[in-house]
C-alpha cells in the first residue's frame, strides 16, 4: 500500500509534458510577437527611418556637427574612465565579499545595490549637493580653483556612480559557485596573492567579467538622469551623446536627433550580440568542465 502510493505521488518522469491546446499556444505567440513589435521592434525601425529621411549626407552632416562631436568625445571619454574604474571595484569588492566574512558585510552588500534602487536624479542632486557652489565642498573647491559639477569631474563621478554595481553584481555568483578549492591549491603550491588572482581566479571568472564589463560599459554611454543634473547642459563641453539627443531633438532638428540616437541604438544591438555571444561561451565552457 505504501508503494502503491509512493508511485501515484511521484513525478512521472518517463510521460511527456503536457502541453496546451494549439489555439492557446497560437494566441500566447501571437501577443509574445505583437508585444516585441510594438514596443521593440518598431520604434527601433523609427530611429533609422528619420535618422536617414533626408539621405546619408544628412546623415552624416549631423554626425559631424562640432557640437555633436564633442558629445560623442565626451562620452567615450567618461566610459573610458567609469568602466575600468567599476571593474577594478568590482574585482576588489567580490574577492572580498566571497573569500572573507566580516563585520558589516551584510551592510556592503546593499550599499553595491544602493544605485539600483536610487533615481539617476536623485543621485546627480547629491552630486549638486556636495560639490555645487553652494554644496558642502563647493566653496573649498572653488577657493582652490577645483570645478566639478558643470564639468566633466562631476559627469564622470556621475556615471560611476550609477553603473558601479553591474561588474561586481556579475562576478558575485561565479566567484560564490566556483568555490576555493583551486586558490588554496596554488596557495599550498606556494603562489602569492597577485599570481592566484590573474593565472587562477579571473580565468574561472572571466565571462562574468566581460559580461559585467558589457553591461557597464552600455549604461555608462547611455546614462541621462544622473549627468543631466551635473552637466549644466553646456553645449560643446558638458553634453553627452544623450544630452545632445534631446537638445537636437527640443530644437526640431529631427535628423540630427534621430542620427545621435541611432549612434546609441546601435552601441544596444552590438552590446546585445555580444552579451549573446559571451552566454553562449560561457555555457559552452560549463559544458565542458562537467563530468
Amino acid at each position: 500500500m505504501v508503494r502503491e502510493a509512493v508511485a501515484l505521488l511521484a513525478p512521472r518522469t518517463g510521460s511527456p509534458a503536457r502541453s496546451e491546446p494549439w489555439p492557446v499556444r497560437a494566441a500566447l505567440l501571437g501577443l509574445g510577437f505583437l508585444f516585441l513589435l510594438l514596443i521593440v521592434l518598431l520604434p527601433l525601425a523609427a530611429v533609422f527611418t528619420q535618422a536617414f529621411e533626408k539621405g546619408l549626407r544628412a546623415y552624416f552632416a549631423a554626425l559631424s556637427q562640432p557640437e555633436t562631436a564633442a558629445a560623442i568625445k565626451l562620452t567615450l571619454l567618461t566610459a573610458l574612465i567609469a568602466v575600468p574604474l567599476n571593474t577594478i571595484f568590482g574585482v576588489t569588492a567580490a574577492w572580498t565579499l566571497t573569500k572573507y566574512r566580516f563585520p558589516g558585510r551584510n551592510i556592503l552588500l546593499t550599499l553595491i545595490d544602493l544605485p539600483f534602487t536610487v533615481s539617476p536624479v536623485i543621485s546627480g542632486l547629491v552630486f549638486v549637493l556636495l560639490f555645487g557652489t553652494r554644496g558642502i565642498f563647493g566653496p573649498w573647491l572653488d577657493a582652490h580653483g577645483y570645478k566639478i559639477v558643470f564639468a566633466t569631474p562631476g559627469i564622470v563621478l556621475a556615471t560611476i556612480f550609477v553603473t558601479f554595481p553591474f561588474v561586481a553584481r556579475e562576478i558575485l555568483p561565479a566567484l560564490q559557485a566556483a568555490g576555493n578549492a583551486s586558490e588554496e591549491a596554488a596557495l599550498t603550491l606556494g603562489a602569492g596573492g597577485w599570481r592566484i588572482l590573474f593565472r587562477v581566479t579571473l580565468p574561472k571568472i572571466k565571462w562574468a567579467l566581460i559580461y559585467g564589463v558589457i553591461l557597464c560599459n552600455a549604461r555608462a554611454m547611455g546614462e541621462f538622469g544622473a549627468v543631466s543634473v551635473v552637466s549644466g547642459h553646456i553645449r560643446g563641453v558638458t553634453n553627452t551623446v544623450p544630452l545632445q539627443v534631446e537638445i537636437l531633438y527640443n530644437e526640431y532638428d529631427f535628423v540630427g536627433a534621430f542620427a545621435v540616437a541611432s549612434l546609441l541604438t546601435l552601441l544596444a544591438l552590438v552590446t546585445l550580440v555580444i552579451k549573446k555571444v559571451v552566454e553562449h561561451r560561457q555555457s559552452r565552457s560549463n559544458e565542458g568542465r562537467k563530468p
